[in-house]
């Protein structure tokens, strides 16, 4: 894949001013980004974002003063085109939907690999959504656990699916991990990416958690109180 021709404007916006460096200083090693700016807390954030316009604003869930929710309300209402990833200790699943509900890009967990975060942002940058593995297992049992609507007819991109590429979509829809999907389906984690990238490039999606949330949504996995057959 091409390099972008600018690099990937950042702005960090978390209460804790050892983690601010800590990030910066991992994207400064990397030549596709630059920190434009920092904030320690929501109001200040917001003003940051209104000036600077970054591409990707990573933003804590939990600050002092407005909570991080309003501050991405607030940011979105005056940088609707950037990518806001909520970067917290919160595994809870009802603060990740509110976050996605309310327009975040991403929601990663600050215990993720600095590997993870640069490609995710790298990722977010690029219009992709993107959610720490942990999270997506908990976005799809909660999907699940809804049940307010039957399962939607399959589409016709369904039927373009191998029986293994089906087995591996099943798998994403419960949250799985590549490597956990290699463990269930006896095979290697490079077998499993080939079939997730089979999966949405047949599909027409653009991420494992959109594929997930696919799947549950057409029935490839059954919901709660249901059994497979």
């Amino acid at each position: 894949m091409d390099k972008p021709t600018s690099p990937i404007s950042v702005l960090l916006v978390d209460d804790h001013k050892l983690f601010r460096s800590g990030i910066r200083s991992l994207l400064q090693r990397h030549a596709d980004f630059v920190v434009v700016g920092e904030a320690a807390e929501g109001l200040e954030g917001v003003k940051r974002a209104r000036q600077l316009l970054p591409d990707v604003i990573l933003l804590d869930l939990n600050m002092p003063g407005i909570s991080g929710l309003e501050t991405l309300q607030l940011i979105l209402q005056e940088c609707p085109a950037a990518a806001v990833i909520m970067l917290t200790v919160s595994e809870d699943a009802e603060d990740l939907t509110a976050a996605l509900q309310a327009g975040a890009r991403g929601y990663l967990v600050k215990n993720i690999d600095a590997d993870f975060l640069v490609r995710a942002i790298r990722r977010a940058a690029a219009g992709e959504p993107v959610i720490a593995e942990t999270m997506t297992a908990k976005l799809v049992a909660q999907l699940r656990g809804e049940g307010a609507a039957p399962p939607a007819a399959a589409p016709a991109g369904l039927d373009k699916l191998t029986p293994r590429e089906k087995d591996t979509l099943a798998c994403l829809a419960r949250g799985e991990s590549n490597k956990m999907i290699a463990r269930s389906l006896d095979v290697s984690e490079s077998t499993v990416k080939i079939h997730v990238q089979s999966i949405l490039k047949k599909l027409e999606l653009s991420s494992r958690v959109q594929a997930a949330i696919f799947a549950v949504e057409h029935g490839v996995v059954p919901g709660k109180g249901e059994t497979r057959a």
